[in-house]
């Protein structure tokens, strides 16, 4: 591999890296909104059964994109658990 293709690679990784941040930005953006609008209707923070039917549906698109389901789920559950403490906060 020459350094002209690494740098290529690296390029594209970025690119990809920075489309991902955004993607979560724009997420957790929507994610607020839910949680302001649970604690004005008093609902509770955590849908158990939503986050169980996410992490399925996640699986699956995984296994259809080749990616490790184990790996997807640990990163939804990391995204669910951080937006559970952001609805946490705004029920205050």
């Amino acid at each position: 591999m020459t350094d002209e293709v690494l740098r290529g690679y690296r390029k594209s990784i970025d690119n990809i890296d920075a489309a991902l941040v955004c993607l979560l930005a724009e997420r957790f953006k929507v994610t607020q909104a839910v949680g302001r609008h649970k604690a004005e209707a008093g609902l509770p923070p955590a849908d158990p059964g939503r986050e169980d039917a996410q992490i399925a549906r996640l699986r699956a698109l995984a296994e259809e994109a080749e990616l490790d389901p184990e790996f997807s789920e640990k990163f939804l559950r990391f995204i669910i658990d951080e937006v559970i403490r952001h609805h946490e906060r705004l029920r205050g």
